[in-house]
Formats: structure tokens, sequence, C-alpha cells
């Protein structure tokens, strides 16, 4: 069901925000917007909550169901996922858990990993992503730090995989007839190593996808000053992983004309906050939902609410400006960029391990493989500036040809 001329790789916009904040409401009007506009559209949920069937108030099985012309939603079956991805794995697991004497059901709970569901959700979105069949994809992602940790596995495993793996996997192949005999637990066979294979190159295919040129992430937020500094440090955080942050969707904001003293409180409050939103995200499109005595549930109200809020922008313009991360060639080296906005240089961190760069802003910490090109280079300084950091390389005189 591929669409005649449709893009190789599809609009893909993730939401995402603090709990509580509409980003499902935010996620679905643009979906039932961009169906509107005759875009094939798959609405999908990576959040273990489930919302979107709400908000459509329909019902939905475990493939996607069309809920208007030219719009699907899915809400993925993690179980059925799950079992089809991670079976092979766990069950080498349980046996483990069963030498050591643990019943069978405690065994099965221990070897579901925690976030489970959304990785599985994302090894879906990766299908529909690359599948041809849709000309857009929104995705209602789980709140903020959930969503953060999940964009951040792809790589962390990579570099897992990359550097212990491949060791583990000769180690294991050695010493397995002995082990098993001395130790009386089984050892993994080829095909458990050769199912976590899978499921990192299944991971790292999502990254791929997710940090292309035709995807973006979009905030929500409501205007209160908590929340807000939570976008601030989402929007750090999505860059330092090389995701680009397209826009802000702010919601449920009182409309100036409020009548009582009690409204032109909240008006005024969130005023101030919708100030420091506007200087926050100075570079970047903020949208303004107002707030609605009753909330848009339905194709019709949610495509009225996103019309409202994008106000004739297009909500599926593909963001431009500068790459994550960059390299600039010099005199004497190189400069390697790495965006990160509204970041302050005393939280940020760097140092180089081998061929990594080992970027920490806050609680978050990124290693960064060097290219080829710069692994000769050392390190001659680094500044925070312009809502980047910056890194010199050079070539030693003596490395030099």
């Amino acid at each position: 069901m591929t669409t005649a001329g449709a893009p190789a790789h599809p609009r893909v916009v993730l939401f995402t925000g603090k709990g509580g904040v509409g980003k499902t409401t935010s996620a679905a009007g643009t979906a039932a917007l961009a169906a509107a506009a005759g875009r094939r559209t798959l609405v999908v949920s990576t959040d273990a909550a489930h919302s979107l069937a709400d908000a459509f108030a329909v019902t939905v099985g475990d493939t996607p169901t069309e809920v208007a012309p030219d719009l699907w939603m899915h809400q993925v079956d993690t179980q059925r996922s799950f079992e089809r991805s991670w079976g092979e794995i766990q069950g080498y697991l349980m046996s483990v858990l069963d030498a050591a004497g643990v019943d069978p059901i405690t065994a099965e709970e221990l070897t579901v990993i925690p976030g489970a569901e959304e990785v599985l959700a994302l090894l879906e979105l990766r299908r529909h992503v690359g599948s041809g069949d849709w000309d857009v994809v929104v995705v209602d992602c789980a709140p903020t730090a959930e969503t953060l940790r999940l964009l951040a596995l792809p790589e962390a495993l990579t570099w897992y995989m990359s550097r212990m793996f491949g060791v583990q996997r000769r180690v294991v192949r050695a010493l397995r007839p002995v082990l098993t005999r001395t130790a009386g637990v089984p050892m993994p066979d080829d095909s458990v190593f050769e199912a976590v294979e899978r499921l990192h190159a299944d991971l790292d295919d999502v990254r791929r996808l997710l940090t292309a040129s035709t995807s973006s992430v979009r905030l929500v937020l409501t205007p209160e000053t908590v929340v807000v500094a939570e976008a601030r440090r989402s929007l750090t955080t999505l860059s330092l992983y090389g995701y680009r942050v397209d826009g802000v969707v702010a919601n449920r904001v009182f409309p100036d004309e409020a009548g009582d003293a009690w409204r032109q409180g909240w008006v005024r409050a969130q005023a101030a906050v919708m100030t420091e939103v506007r200087q926050s995200f100075a570079e970047l499109p903020v949208w303004r939902s107002a707030y609605s005595a009753e909330e848009p549930v339905g194709v019709g109200p949610l495509r009225a609410f996103a019309e409202a809020a994008y106000a004739g922008d297009d909500p599926l313009a593909v963001p431009q400006g500068e790459e994550p991360v960059t390299i600039t060639r010099t005199e004497h080296g190189a400069e390697l960029r790495i965006a990160l906005p509204l970041a302050r240089r005393e939280e940020v961190d760097l140092a180089r391990h081998g061929d990594e760069l080992v970027v920490t802003v806050g609680s978050y910490r990124r290693l960064l493989a060097l290219p080829a090109a710069l692994r000769r280079h050392r390190v001659r300084g680094a500044r925070v500036e312009g809502g980047a950091l910056r890194v010199r390389f050079r070539i030693d005189e003596e490395e030099q040809p």
C-alpha cells in the first residue's frame, strides 16, 4: 500500500514532554492534520500508558487501525513483540535461574528487562518507518525521562557490543564445556549471541532513522516554571545525543481576555512564564494552544486543536539548520561542534578516552566515537559558546607527514 511517489523515508515527528502536559493530544492532533492534507499518516504510541485510543475515542487491536481517511493509529502489542525479539535470550536466562533453583514464575519475571515495552515499541516503529507504507509517522512518546533513556540506548548498546561482546563470545565458546560440567550452569550457545546481535542491529537502525534529516523531536509543555525547566534540559540532552528538536508546543495557555480576578491572576503568571519560554527557545518556533474547558476527543476536535496551535505554519516542515554534530577543517587541524543549546559551561565536562570523546552534561553522558579523520589528532582546547560545545583538534608537528 505504498503511496506513489512517497519519499524514501517518511517524515517522522516524535512528541515528548513531562507527564500530563498534553503530548498525546498534540501528537494525535498533528497526525489528524497531516491526514487531512492527504498524507498517509500513522500515529504510534511508545508510551506504556497508551492514551491514543482514548484520544481518538476508538477501540483498537494489535495492528494499525484506520480511524479516518489516510489516518491510522497503532498501540503496539509489546508482549507479542517481546516474545519475538527477546524470547531466545530470555530462554537462556531462565535456564540459568532454573539451575540456581529459582521457580519458573519468578524466573520469568526476573528476565523481563526494565523498559522492555518502550524498547520493543521502538522496534515496531522501525518496522513502520522502513516499510514504505507511510508519508508521515507521528510518535506519542513516553514522558521525558523515559524517552531520554530510551533514545540514548542504541548508542550505548553499540559501545558495549563493539568492546565487550566479541571478547565475551570467544571466552564463552572456549570455556563452555568446562564451565557447564564444573559449575552446572548452562553456558549460552551461539544462537543467544546471534539474538543479542540482531537486537543490537535493530536498535542501531532505529537510531539511524530517528537522527535522519527527515526526523525530529517536538517538546510539549505547559506554562509552568517546573515544566519549562524540564523542557530546557530536554532540549540540551536531546541535542547531546544527536536528535533534532524542531519546535515547542505550549499547551493550555489562558486567553488574555479571561474575565474575573482569579483568571487574570493565571493570565499574568502564565504570561511571565511564556516570556521565559520564548527566550529559552528563541531559535525554535513556539506554538500556543489555548486553554479549553473541554478536552479534544475524536478526529475532528483533535484536528481543530492542531490547526489552532500551528496557526497556519506547516507542522511537517523538515527542520533546517546545522547538523547536531559537525566537523570543520582548520589551518592546523579541525574543530568538532556538538550542539548543546542552553547548556552552561560549568555543567559540561569533556574527556578523551582512546578514540572516543566522553561528553557529560549534567547527569547525562555520551561516548562519541571519533571519525577516522580525527583519531590521530590531539585535543587542544574546548569551549561552550553559541549553544554548542566546540572542541579543537590539532596534529602535533612530529605527527605531520
